[in-house]
Protein backbone atom coordinates (compact mmCIF):
# COMPACT_ATOMS: atom_id res chain seq x y z
CA UNK A 1 0.00 0.00 0.00
CA UNK A 2 2.82 2.64 0.67
CA UNK A 3 4.72 1.27 -2.39
CA UNK A 4 6.37 4.58 -4.12
CA UNK A 5 4.50 5.29 -7.75
CA UNK A 6 6.98 6.96 -10.19
CA UNK A 7 6.52 9.25 -13.06
CA UNK A 8 7.87 7.61 -16.09
CA UNK A 9 6.63 9.55 -19.24
CA UNK A 10 4.90 12.57 -19.84
CA UNK A 11 2.63 14.27 -23.01
CA UNK A 12 0.58 17.17 -23.50
CA UNK A 13 -0.74 19.40 -25.93
CA UNK A 14 -2.36 22.37 -25.52
CA UNK A 15 -2.66 26.07 -27.11
CA UNK A 16 1.21 27.18 -26.59
CA UNK A 17 2.20 23.67 -27.85
CA UNK A 18 1.54 20.68 -29.45
CA UNK A 19 4.27 18.07 -27.52
CA UNK A 20 6.13 18.54 -24.38
CA UNK A 21 9.20 20.37 -26.09
CA UNK A 22 6.84 23.12 -27.34
CA UNK A 23 4.91 23.70 -24.31
CA UNK A 24 8.35 23.93 -22.27
CA UNK A 25 9.04 26.36 -24.98
CA UNK A 26 6.30 28.92 -24.75
CA UNK A 27 6.99 28.76 -20.96
CA UNK A 28 10.33 29.95 -20.96
CA UNK A 29 9.75 32.40 -23.31
CA UNK A 30 6.89 33.82 -22.01
CA UNK A 31 4.22 32.65 -24.64
CA UNK A 32 0.64 32.98 -24.04
CA UNK A 33 -1.91 30.76 -26.45
CA UNK A 34 -5.18 32.85 -26.20
CA UNK A 35 -6.20 34.30 -29.35
CA UNK A 36 -9.60 35.00 -31.09
CA UNK A 37 -11.08 31.77 -31.88
CA UNK A 38 -10.61 30.18 -35.04
CA UNK A 39 -12.21 26.53 -34.67
CA UNK A 40 -14.76 26.75 -32.65
CA UNK A 41 -17.62 28.57 -34.39
CA UNK A 42 -19.41 30.53 -32.14
CA UNK A 43 -21.09 33.90 -31.54
CA UNK A 44 -18.76 35.30 -29.33
CA UNK A 45 -15.54 34.94 -31.89
CA UNK A 46 -14.40 38.42 -31.75
CA UNK A 47 -15.81 39.01 -27.83
CA UNK A 48 -13.97 36.33 -25.76
CA UNK A 49 -10.58 35.50 -26.21
CA UNK A 50 -9.33 31.44 -25.85
CA UNK A 51 -6.91 29.26 -25.43
CA UNK A 52 -7.28 26.98 -28.80
CA UNK A 53 -4.95 24.49 -30.03
CA UNK A 54 -3.67 25.83 -33.01
CA UNK A 55 -4.67 22.35 -35.22
CA UNK A 56 -7.63 21.56 -37.28
CA UNK A 57 -9.31 18.59 -36.45
CA UNK A 58 -7.78 17.36 -39.85
CA UNK A 59 -4.49 18.00 -38.95
CA UNK A 60 -4.80 16.70 -35.09
CA UNK A 61 -6.21 13.32 -36.85
CA UNK A 62 -3.46 13.05 -38.42
CA UNK A 63 -1.29 13.33 -35.56
CA UNK A 64 -3.07 11.48 -33.80
CA UNK A 65 -4.09 8.93 -36.15
CA UNK A 66 -7.52 8.77 -36.07
CA UNK A 67 -10.30 9.33 -38.40
CA UNK A 68 -11.05 12.89 -38.72
CA UNK A 69 -14.91 12.13 -37.95
CA UNK A 70 -13.50 11.52 -34.39
CA UNK A 71 -14.53 14.00 -31.69
CA UNK A 72 -11.77 16.98 -31.15
CA UNK A 73 -11.83 15.65 -27.49
CA UNK A 74 -10.28 12.39 -28.59
CA UNK A 75 -8.17 13.34 -31.11
CA UNK A 76 -6.41 15.93 -28.72
CA UNK A 77 -6.52 12.69 -26.10
CA UNK A 78 -4.74 10.25 -28.46
CA UNK A 79 -1.90 12.82 -29.51
CA UNK A 80 -0.89 13.50 -25.56
CA UNK A 81 -1.26 9.89 -24.27
CA UNK A 82 0.85 8.73 -27.17
CA UNK A 83 3.47 10.94 -26.22
CA UNK A 84 3.41 10.29 -22.54
CA UNK A 85 3.91 6.12 -23.51
CA UNK A 86 6.64 6.53 -26.03
CA UNK A 87 8.51 8.80 -23.81
CA UNK A 88 8.48 6.38 -20.85
CA UNK A 89 9.99 3.55 -23.35
CA UNK A 90 8.27 0.85 -21.31
CA UNK A 91 9.99 -2.20 -22.92
CA UNK A 92 7.54 -5.18 -23.57
CA UNK A 93 4.41 -3.26 -22.26
CA UNK A 94 2.11 -5.79 -24.07
CA UNK A 95 3.24 -8.20 -21.14
CA UNK A 96 2.57 -6.08 -18.28
CA UNK A 97 -0.89 -4.98 -16.69
CA UNK A 98 -1.20 -1.64 -18.23
CA UNK A 99 -4.14 1.19 -17.22
CA UNK A 100 -5.38 4.08 -18.61
CA UNK A 101 -7.55 6.31 -16.32
CA UNK A 102 -8.72 9.29 -18.71
CA UNK A 103 -10.77 12.32 -17.57
CA UNK A 104 -12.30 14.73 -19.76
CA UNK A 105 -16.31 17.39 -19.12
CA UNK A 106 -17.57 17.45 -22.55
CA UNK A 107 -16.96 13.75 -24.27
CA UNK A 108 -17.63 14.26 -27.80
CA UNK A 109 -20.01 17.02 -27.71
CA UNK A 110 -18.17 19.09 -30.37
CA UNK A 111 -19.63 16.80 -32.92
CA UNK A 112 -22.83 16.72 -30.98
CA UNK A 113 -23.35 20.39 -31.36
CA UNK A 114 -22.77 19.80 -35.17
CA UNK A 115 -25.08 17.43 -35.61
CA UNK A 116 -27.71 18.92 -34.16
CA UNK A 117 -27.40 22.19 -35.73
CA UNK A 118 -28.28 20.44 -39.22
CA UNK A 119 -30.79 17.31 -37.54
CA UNK A 120 -33.15 19.98 -35.57
CA UNK A 121 -34.29 22.21 -38.80
CA UNK A 122 -34.27 19.15 -40.83
CA UNK A 123 -34.02 15.61 -39.22
CA UNK A 124 -33.48 14.03 -43.04
CA UNK A 125 -30.30 16.08 -42.26
CA UNK A 126 -27.27 14.59 -39.48
CA UNK A 127 -24.41 12.43 -39.54
CA UNK A 128 -25.91 10.05 -36.92
CA UNK A 129 -22.33 8.88 -36.95
CA UNK A 130 -21.06 12.03 -35.08
CA UNK A 131 -23.32 11.28 -31.78
CA UNK A 132 -22.12 7.82 -31.19
CA UNK A 133 -18.94 9.29 -28.82
CA UNK A 134 -20.42 11.57 -27.04
CA UNK A 135 -20.39 10.51 -23.25
CA UNK A 136 -17.21 10.93 -22.03
CA UNK A 137 -16.47 7.41 -21.34
CA UNK A 138 -16.57 6.44 -24.90
CA UNK A 139 -13.69 8.90 -25.28
CA UNK A 140 -11.67 6.75 -23.13
CA UNK A 141 -12.47 3.81 -24.41
CA UNK A 142 -11.88 5.03 -28.17
CA UNK A 143 -8.39 6.03 -27.25
CA UNK A 144 -7.30 3.18 -25.18
CA UNK A 145 -8.22 0.65 -28.06
CA UNK A 146 -6.09 2.94 -30.08
CA UNK A 147 -3.37 2.91 -27.35
CA UNK A 148 -4.05 -1.03 -27.29
CA UNK A 149 -4.64 -0.84 -23.42
CA UNK A 150 -7.05 -3.28 -22.11
CA UNK A 151 -6.74 -4.23 -18.50
CA UNK A 152 -8.16 -1.13 -16.88
CA UNK A 153 -9.67 1.43 -18.44
CA UNK A 154 -11.91 3.88 -16.42
CA UNK A 155 -12.76 7.30 -16.56
CA UNK A 156 -13.20 10.18 -14.38
CA UNK A 157 -15.64 13.73 -14.58
CA UNK A 158 -15.39 15.65 -11.69
CA UNK A 159 -15.67 19.17 -13.19
CA UNK A 160 -12.32 20.76 -13.23
CA UNK A 161 -11.06 18.41 -10.61
CA UNK A 162 -11.16 15.50 -12.95
CA UNK A 163 -7.60 14.53 -14.29
CA UNK A 164 -6.10 15.47 -10.62
CA UNK A 165 -8.69 12.35 -9.58
CA UNK A 166 -7.65 10.76 -12.72
CA UNK A 167 -3.69 10.88 -11.31
CA UNK A 168 -5.11 9.93 -7.82
CA UNK A 169 -6.90 6.91 -8.67
CA UNK A 170 -4.19 5.69 -11.21
CA UNK A 171 -1.52 6.22 -8.58
CA UNK A 172 -3.60 4.19 -6.16
CA UNK A 173 -4.21 1.42 -8.63
CA UNK A 174 -0.28 1.04 -8.96
CA UNK A 175 0.24 0.87 -4.62
CA UNK A 176 -2.50 -1.59 -4.53
CA UNK A 177 -1.31 -3.59 -6.83
CA UNK A 178 -3.57 -4.24 -9.15
CA UNK A 179 -2.12 -2.84 -12.57
CA UNK A 180 2.31 -2.21 -13.00
CA UNK A 181 1.69 0.94 -15.27
CA UNK A 182 -1.37 3.60 -15.77
CA UNK A 183 -1.63 6.26 -18.36
CA UNK A 184 -3.36 9.11 -16.12
CA UNK A 185 -4.02 12.19 -17.06
CA UNK A 186 -6.94 14.17 -18.97
CA UNK A 187 -8.16 15.93 -22.00
CA UNK A 188 -11.28 18.62 -23.13
CA UNK A 189 -11.59 20.43 -26.38
CA UNK A 190 -13.35 23.69 -26.26
CA UNK A 191 -17.70 23.67 -27.05
CA UNK A 192 -20.19 26.31 -27.30
CA UNK A 193 -21.98 24.64 -24.47
CA UNK A 194 -18.95 25.45 -22.20
CA UNK A 195 -18.54 28.80 -23.26
CA UNK A 196 -21.81 29.77 -23.10
CA UNK A 197 -22.17 27.93 -19.51
CA UNK A 198 -19.07 29.67 -18.13
CA UNK A 199 -20.04 33.52 -20.08
CA UNK A 200 -24.15 32.80 -18.48
CA UNK A 201 -22.14 32.65 -14.69
CA UNK A 202 -20.45 35.83 -15.93
CA UNK A 203 -17.12 35.07 -15.03
CA UNK A 204 -15.00 34.93 -18.28
CA UNK A 205 -12.95 37.81 -19.08
CA UNK A 206 -13.36 39.52 -22.36
CA UNK A 207 -9.87 40.15 -22.36
CA UNK A 208 -6.49 37.78 -21.73
CA UNK A 209 -7.11 36.90 -18.26
CA UNK A 210 -4.99 37.76 -15.03
CA UNK A 211 -4.95 35.27 -12.03
CA UNK A 212 -3.87 36.57 -8.33
CA UNK A 213 -4.62 40.30 -9.70
CA UNK A 214 -6.58 42.55 -7.83
CA UNK A 215 -7.82 43.80 -10.66
CA UNK A 216 -8.98 40.36 -12.16
CA UNK A 217 -11.80 40.07 -14.38
CA UNK A 218 -12.67 35.85 -14.75
CA UNK A 219 -11.12 32.83 -16.61
CA UNK A 220 -10.24 32.35 -20.03
CA UNK A 221 -11.66 28.75 -21.06
CA UNK A 222 -8.97 26.34 -23.28
CA UNK A 223 -8.59 23.20 -24.28
CA UNK A 224 -5.87 20.29 -24.33
CA UNK A 225 -4.84 17.21 -23.05
CA UNK A 226 -2.07 15.73 -20.24
CA UNK A 227 -0.74 12.83 -19.30
CA UNK A 228 1.76 11.24 -17.04
CA UNK A 229 2.79 7.44 -17.06
CA UNK A 230 2.68 6.39 -13.65
CA UNK A 231 4.57 2.74 -12.99
CA UNK A 232 5.31 0.92 -9.61
CA UNK A 233 8.97 0.58 -8.45
CA UNK A 234 9.52 -2.72 -9.66
CA UNK A 235 8.88 -1.48 -13.41
CA UNK A 236 10.87 1.77 -13.11
CA UNK A 237 13.92 -0.54 -11.78
CA UNK A 238 14.00 -2.10 -15.40
CA UNK A 239 13.70 1.40 -17.29
CA UNK A 240 16.82 2.51 -19.20
CA UNK A 241 16.48 5.93 -18.33
CA UNK A 242 15.55 5.70 -14.27
CA UNK A 243 12.50 7.81 -13.22
CA UNK A 244 13.29 10.71 -10.56
CA UNK A 245 10.12 11.85 -9.86
CA UNK A 246 7.63 10.25 -7.13
CA UNK A 247 4.01 11.21 -6.36
CA UNK A 248 4.54 10.56 -3.16
CA UNK A 249 1.12 12.95 -2.17
CA UNK A 250 -2.35 13.77 -3.51
CA UNK A 251 -5.56 14.44 -2.10
CA UNK A 252 -9.39 15.59 -2.61
CA UNK A 253 -11.95 17.15 -0.61
CA UNK A 254 -15.31 18.20 -0.43
CA UNK A 255 -15.90 21.15 1.29
CA UNK A 256 -19.56 21.20 0.39
CA UNK A 257 -20.01 25.00 0.18
CA UNK A 258 -21.67 25.57 -2.93
CA UNK A 259 -21.86 23.43 -6.47
CA UNK A 260 -19.96 26.06 -8.61
CA UNK A 261 -17.92 28.18 -6.08
CA UNK A 262 -15.38 28.03 -3.42
CA UNK A 263 -16.52 28.66 -0.02
CA UNK A 264 -14.55 32.28 0.99
CA UNK A 265 -12.35 30.50 3.58
CA UNK A 266 -10.95 28.25 0.80
CA UNK A 267 -11.83 25.24 2.60
CA UNK A 268 -11.73 22.94 0.06
CA UNK A 269 -8.20 23.79 -1.03
CA UNK A 270 -6.57 23.90 2.42
CA UNK A 271 -8.10 20.23 3.28
CA UNK A 272 -6.71 18.89 -0.18
CA UNK A 273 -3.44 20.68 0.10
CA UNK A 274 -3.00 19.79 3.94
CA UNK A 275 -3.79 16.27 3.13
CA UNK A 276 -1.72 15.99 0.35
CA UNK A 277 0.97 17.00 2.30
CA UNK A 278 0.20 14.78 5.14
CA UNK A 279 0.55 11.94 2.43
CA UNK A 280 3.52 12.80 1.71
CA UNK A 281 5.76 12.85 4.82
CA UNK A 282 6.35 16.31 4.18
CA UNK A 283 6.07 19.48 5.83
CA UNK A 284 4.49 22.81 4.20
CA UNK A 285 8.05 24.18 4.38
CA UNK A 286 9.37 21.08 2.19
CA UNK A 287 7.38 22.92 -0.54
CA UNK A 288 9.32 24.65 -3.57
CA UNK A 289 6.67 25.57 -5.74
CA UNK A 290 3.03 25.54 -6.20
CA UNK A 291 1.10 25.73 -9.46
CA UNK A 292 -1.70 27.69 -8.87
CA UNK A 293 -5.17 26.82 -9.69
CA UNK A 294 -5.14 30.35 -10.35
CA UNK A 295 -8.23 30.45 -12.90
CA UNK A 296 -8.48 34.32 -12.78
CA UNK A 297 -12.30 35.03 -10.97
CA UNK A 298 -13.02 36.30 -7.94
CA UNK A 299 -14.00 33.34 -6.18
CA UNK A 300 -11.53 31.09 -6.73
CA UNK A 301 -8.35 33.25 -6.01
CA UNK A 302 -9.04 34.60 -2.77
CA UNK A 303 -10.57 31.16 -2.01
CA UNK A 304 -7.34 29.77 -3.36
CA UNK A 305 -4.85 32.51 -1.84
CA UNK A 306 -6.86 32.22 1.64
CA UNK A 307 -5.88 28.83 1.79
CA UNK A 308 -2.53 28.96 1.17
CA UNK A 309 -1.86 31.70 3.85
CA UNK A 310 -3.22 29.24 6.37
CA UNK A 311 -1.20 26.39 5.48
CA UNK A 312 2.31 28.30 4.75
CA UNK A 313 2.16 31.45 6.54
CA UNK A 314 4.68 33.18 6.95
CA UNK A 315 6.99 31.13 4.94
CA UNK A 316 5.39 30.84 1.33
CA UNK A 317 7.07 28.89 -1.51
CA UNK A 318 7.29 30.26 -4.99
CA UNK A 319 3.75 29.71 -7.15
CA UNK A 320 2.29 30.57 -10.34
CA UNK A 321 -0.83 29.99 -12.28
CA UNK A 322 0.54 28.65 -15.92
CA UNK A 323 -3.57 29.21 -16.86
CA UNK A 324 -2.40 32.77 -17.70
CA UNK A 325 -0.74 30.35 -20.75
CA UNK A 326 -2.75 27.18 -21.68
CA UNK A 327 -5.99 28.74 -19.92
CA UNK A 328 -8.59 27.43 -18.32
CA UNK A 329 -8.72 23.80 -19.90
CA UNK A 330 -11.48 22.08 -17.58
CA UNK A 331 -11.03 18.37 -17.39
CA UNK A 332 -7.41 18.48 -18.93
CA UNK A 333 -6.57 21.06 -16.51
CA UNK A 334 -4.93 18.96 -13.52
CA UNK A 335 -3.21 16.88 -15.81
CA UNK A 336 -1.69 19.57 -17.96
CA UNK A 337 -0.32 21.16 -14.89
CA UNK A 338 0.73 18.02 -13.27
CA UNK A 339 3.11 17.86 -16.50
CA UNK A 340 4.05 21.26 -16.36
CA UNK A 341 4.42 20.59 -12.70
CA UNK A 342 6.95 17.68 -13.38
CA UNK A 343 9.04 19.78 -15.49
CA UNK A 344 9.59 22.39 -12.87
CA UNK A 345 11.05 19.14 -10.77
CA UNK A 346 13.37 17.97 -13.33
CA UNK A 347 14.58 21.45 -14.87
CA UNK A 348 14.71 23.45 -11.79
CA UNK A 349 12.51 26.15 -13.41
CA UNK A 350 9.41 28.46 -11.74
CA UNK A 351 6.83 29.37 -14.41
CA UNK A 352 5.56 33.58 -14.46
CA UNK A 353 2.23 34.37 -13.56
CA UNK A 354 1.63 36.33 -16.55
CA UNK A 355 -0.07 39.73 -16.78
CA UNK A 356 0.26 39.76 -13.01
CA UNK A 357 0.58 43.88 -12.46
CA UNK A 358 -1.28 44.82 -9.28
CA UNK A 359 -0.54 42.34 -6.20
CA UNK A 360 -4.32 41.29 -4.55
CA UNK A 361 -4.34 43.64 -1.61
CA UNK A 362 -5.71 40.74 0.98
CA UNK A 363 -2.89 38.33 0.82
CA UNK A 364 0.68 38.25 2.12
CA UNK A 365 2.39 36.86 -1.06
CA UNK A 366 2.54 37.62 -4.43
CA UNK A 367 3.12 34.80 -7.44
CA UNK A 368 6.12 35.09 -9.39
CA UNK A 369 6.19 37.46 -12.49
CA UNK A 370 9.10 36.09 -13.85
CA UNK A 371 10.75 32.77 -15.29
CA UNK A 372 12.80 31.49 -12.94
CA UNK A 373 16.03 28.81 -12.95
CA UNK A 374 16.11 27.38 -9.73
Amino acid sequence: MNEPVFIAGTGIISAIGNNVAECLDALENGRAGMGEMHQLDSLHRERLPVAEVKLSNEELAKLAGLPKTKSRTALLSMIAAKEALDHAAIPNISSLRCGFISANSVGGMDKTENFFTEFLPDNNKGRLRNVVDHECGSVTELVADALGIKDYISTISTACSSSANAIFFGARLIRNNIVDVVVAGGTDSLTKFTLNGFNTLMIVDEQFCQPFDENRRGLNLGEGAGYVVLVSEKIAATLKNKPQIILSGYCNANDAYHQTASSPEGTGSYLAMSGAIKKSGLKPGDIDYINLHGTGTQNNDIAEGTAIKRLFDPHYPKMSSTKTFTGHTLGASGGIEAVFSVLALQRGIIYPNLRLQTPMVDLPFVPERAFIKM
